[in-house]
């Protein structure tokens, strides 16, 4: 390819890169104002007041006029839709509310907590796509043998394993019977969080999390690999008597890769609601476990930030994935 030519190639990719960030960013926007009105409604339509969760068991004492009090001090006053045009002007002006569970404000709730679960879930990641690619190599290469059938079987079978069951397992055997992982928490008690109380604290609930989400990987990357082994231009290099390790890591494997990144974006739905139960079992202080507190309490404000908050990553999570294949692959529609 001429010099005018690649820079042409390289131009067109710019602008269709340009136009995937934009269309995405077009559906996003209205898609992130759906789900905030709609978790909205849904929590106005619940029975649960949020008053109560402020009061406590001091509600049954609690005078009307305190508690039409509390509820304007809250912004629950009015009627629903003149709550949900306060609360939308507080999510634009990055004023996300209070948690009452935590009594904290929301925004420092995820600043506190987001940066842990970005850790657990980027070295659970790591994790996954090791496993993944390793395993699923393997079996794909030596297809009918032991090991394929070995890593078919474990992976139909943990396919069926709730992130929660994994966890408890893996607790019985690290915590109980060979008792070489600590289970709980960031540190062990009264530790400060140095980087080897975190790292011993984060091996479990990183393995869990990761092999919960390794056997639609593992899977699919063996059936890409077994497809892409058929392949004209696999064929081709056999032909040229190239040995067979070259065949299928350098010929094979990175087209069977392609597919495989959309559906590692596509997972990502699957690897915060894995987190949501393993933060929780592993008491990790992640964001994915203030989910659960704040549904247990009622908290409104804090659920519906982190509910928003994992519709933003899932929506970030696809538009990665689709630009990885678009920038890897020539032959993807640049109009996709």
């Amino acid at each position: 390819m001429t010099a005018p030519a690649a820079a042409a190639g390289h131009r067109g990719r710019g602008r269709a890169v340009a136009r995937l960030v934009g269309l995405r960013v077009l559906l996003g926007v209205p898609t992130v104002l759906v789900v905030a009105v709609g978790v909205f409604l849904l929590a106005a339509a619940s029975p649960f007041r949020p008053v109560y969760q402020y009061f406590g068991v001091g509600i049954f004492s609690a005078s009307d006029a305190d508690i039409a009090a509390a509820e304007r001090a809250l912004g629950l006053d009015g009627g629903v839709w003149v709550q949900l045009g306060r609360w939308l002007g507080g999510l634009l002006s990055g004023d996300l509310g209070q948690s009452l569970s935590m009594r904290q404000p929301v925004a420092q709730v995820i600043a506190e907590r987001l940066p842990w679960t970005l850790l657990l879930v980027t070295c659970a990641l790591l994790v996954s796509l090791v496993l993944a690619l390793v395993a699923g190599t393997v079996a794909a290469w030596r297809q009918g043998g032991w090991f394929d059938r070995a890593v078919t079987a474990v992976g139909h079978t943990l396919e069926g394993l709730p992130p929660f069951v994994l966890a408890l397992g893996a607790i019985a055997v690290f915590a109980v019977a060979w008792p070489v992982l600590p289970v709980a928490g960031l540190t062990d008690a009264g530790a400060a969080p140095t980087v080897d109380q975190v790292s011993r604290h984060l091996v479990l609930p990183a393995l869990v999390l990761g092999v919960s989400q390794t056997p639609w990987l593992v899977l699919h990357v063996r059936a890409s690999l077994i497809s892409s082994l058929d392949d004209d231009h696999v064929t081709g290099a056999r032909a040229r008597g190239l040995p067979e390790p070259v065949v299928v890591l350098r010929h094979a494997l990175p087209t069977a890769l392609l597919p495989f990144v959309t559906v590692l974006g596509n997972r990502l739905p699957e690897l915060v609601t894995g987190a949501v139960l393993v933060e929780t079992v592993f008491s990790w202080p992640g964001i994915a476990a203030a989910v659960v507190t704040a549904a247990l309490a009622v908290g409104f404000p804090l659920l519906a930030a982190l509910t928003l908050l994992s519709a933003v990553a899932v929506l970030a999570g696809s538009l990665v994935a689709d630009l990885t294949v678009l920038l890897l692959d020539p032959r993807v529609d640049a109009d996709v």
